[in-house]
């Protein structure tokens, strides 16, 4: 259906009116300066993606070494001048070893009856490393150089955030774990009305202290690549024009008996 609109006004009641037309651009600057620096960023976000992934599995493997360690202290000889055994233990086994070199492990037979710092830094130790095993699985799907899981630069850089933070809480698990039993491992060493064996700190508690280093660290820098990650910023600037000389366009004149009729 067409639509033809017919002006019932004479040309000559039509006048003639200035009209300066005003036009609006809008520019987008894509210089090159940004064009690099946004490579160089993502080129930095990889290289902190991999070395915070090296790092936080190198903790993960050492937190591992650490929950299975049975040397988390070990019998202080000090004041004895020849010893035919040595004990240590650490948070799942006692063990014993004679002059012959032969070692006798024994798990222990009570869960309950263990002091509860043991049982706390047991936990803590367990939701270390289930929270490292997460965030190595979650820094694999983040890396730029790789296809795992979305695609998206954005979604990348959050996953590897989430990565970070894992990486974090398993660091920080541990840290207080080792610190919590070699606190109670100096107090009874110190304390000259305590009746049992003395003990001194194991390579364990040192292990675990290396895992929660490399732990926070690779989980640090994993944080950091999402913050490098993220591109300059485009600049975007408007431009008004306005014409020099007024065009002229025709206008009805006013008129008390102008109408305007619709043919359909």
């Amino acid at each position: 259906m067409k639509s033809l609109y017919r002006s019932s006004l004479p040309v000559s009641q039509l006048s003639l009116v200035n009209f300066q037309p005003i036009i609006l651009f809008s520019h987008t600057r894509h210089s090159p300066l940004g064009a690099k620096q946004n490579l160089s960023l993502r080129m930095a976000a990889m290289v902190f993606q991999l070395m915070g992934m090296f790092l936080g599995i190198v903790g993960w493997c050492l937190e591992s070494s650490t929950t299975n360690s049975a040397v988390w202290k070990k019998a202080s000889h000090g004041e004895a001048v020849v010893t035919a055994s040595s004990q240590f233990e650490g948070l799942w086994l006692s063990c014993a070893s004679n002059s012959l070199g032969a070692i006798h492990c024994q798990r222990y037979k009570t869960v309950l009856g263990l002091p509860g710092y043991i049982q706390a830094c047991r936990a803590l130790m367990i939701i270390a490393l289930i929270l490292g095993l997460l965030a190595v699985i979650l820094a694999a799907m983040g890396l730029k150089c790789t296809k795992l899981g979305s695609t998206s630069e954005e979604s990348k850089g959050k996953i590897s955030l989430t990565a970070g933070i894992m990486f974090l809480l398993s660091g920080l698990c541990v840290m207080v774990a080792v610190s919590w039993y070699a606190a109670r491992v100096v107090q009874e060493f110190n304390d000259p009305f305590y009746g049992g064996t003395k003990y001194e700190l194991g390579p364990g508690l040192y292990l675990g202290w290396a895992a929660g280093a490399m732990a926070i660290l690779g989980g640090g820098i994993l944080c950091t690549s999402f913050k490098s990650s993220r591109p300059a910023q485009t600049r975007t600037q408007n431009y008004n024009y306005s014409s020099s000389q007024p065009q002229k366009i025709y206008r009805s004149a006013p008129s008390e008996n102008s109408t305007s009729k619709a043919y359909v």
